[in-house]
Parts: C-alpha cells; structure tokens; sequence
C-alpha cells in the first residue's frame, strides 16, 4: 500500500509556523508523503517569529523535497493526481477570503483549486485575527462547500482579541485522518 500523497500548504500567519510544523513531522512520520506548498509571501518573507530561510529548510527536511511556492508549480498537482489529500495550515483569513470566492493567485490558492478538481478533501487550519468579524462569512460559505474541512478552531485572546480564532494545530493529525473518510470533527470548540 502506497503512502497518502498530502500537500500541506502554508500561508502567511508566521506567528503559527512554530505550532504547524509538528503536525507536518506526526504526517510524515505516520504514513504521508509530504509535498510542501508555500505561498509566495510565506516563502520569501523574514519576520520576528524567524527568517524565511529557516522556515523553508525546517519544511524541506521534513519532507525531503522542495516546496512549491509559485502557480505554475501548484498548477499540475491536479490534472498530474499528485494529492490523495491538501491541508492549508495555517490558513490566513486572506486565503480563506480568496478560496470562498474561487480565487486561485497564490500558489496555496492555486493548488487548493488544482487538488479540488480531482474531488479530493481538503483540510483548512484557520489563523485570523478577523475570523469572528469579516471572515466569518468566508468560514460559514466554506463550511457548505463539498470536501472542505477544518481543524477544530477557538479563540485564542477572547479579551485582547475577540473576533481572533486559531487552529487546534495539535488536532491536524485527526481532523487530515476524518477528512480522508469524508468526516467533519466538531469545527468549532469553545
């Protein structure tokens, strides 16, 4: 039996990088073949949370291969049937936004739609400061869409931040394991 083909695709919610790579480790460790996937921002940006270097060579060594990080390399991972499975973690608010109203300009964006024309589950870790404001229309439309999931998701600063939600990153492992049954964990935790 082959292993599960999974692109695991990162935006640009640096503050979460540190809490997402785990999960991308418990992956590979347990039965998935890793395809990084990296927006363009996410790829080149250096922040306080760590240069883009170092978070481009830590996703490498746990997948042994090269991120993708433009369009045209995002593009084939559909009509080529390259994923059994795409996880979007984090997933910023910008990207939610994008892929609710079918935009595909980024290469997390485009390979999302790319991995979706083949009808496989995709799997999104929310990370917006603005999930509970704007966004909650993006996560309530993608909610209803077909082979769309998402990882249990709280509030994370409900007195400093209030429309503020996060992804139980620890959770990826299990809700990527429903989703590949076609079975949504409870979305939302207190």
């Amino acid at each position: 039996m082959r292993n599960i083909q999974t692109g695991f695709a990162l935006t640009g919610s640096f503050c979460t990088f540190d809490a997402v790579l785990p999960a991308m480790e418990i992956l590979a460790a347990t039965g998935h073949d890793i395809i990084p996937i990296m927006s363009e921002n996410a790829y080149n940006t250096d922040t306080r949370f760590g240069s883009a270097q170092y978070f481009r060579d830590r996703i490498e060594a746990i997948a042994g291969r090269e991120i993708i990080h433009n369009i045209t390399g995002a593009e084939p991972i559909g009509p080529k049937r390259l994923t059994d499975l795409m996880i979007v973690a984090p997933c910023t608010g910008n990207t939610l936004a994008k892929l609710a109203a079918g935009i595909a300009d980024t290469a997390v964006t485009m390979a999302v739609k790319s991995h979706l024309r083949g009808g496989g589950p995709v799997v999104l870790a929310v990370s917006t400061n603005d999930a509970l404001g704007n966004g909650a229309k993006n996560i309530g439309q993608l909610m209803n869409y077909k082979n769309i999931y998402f990882v249990p998701m709280a509030q994370d600063d409900p007195d400093n931040k209030p429309r503020s939600v996060v992804a139980l990153c620890e959770l990826i492992p299990e809700a990527a394991a429903a989703a590949m049954k076609g079975r949504q964990l409870q979305p939302v935790w207190r």
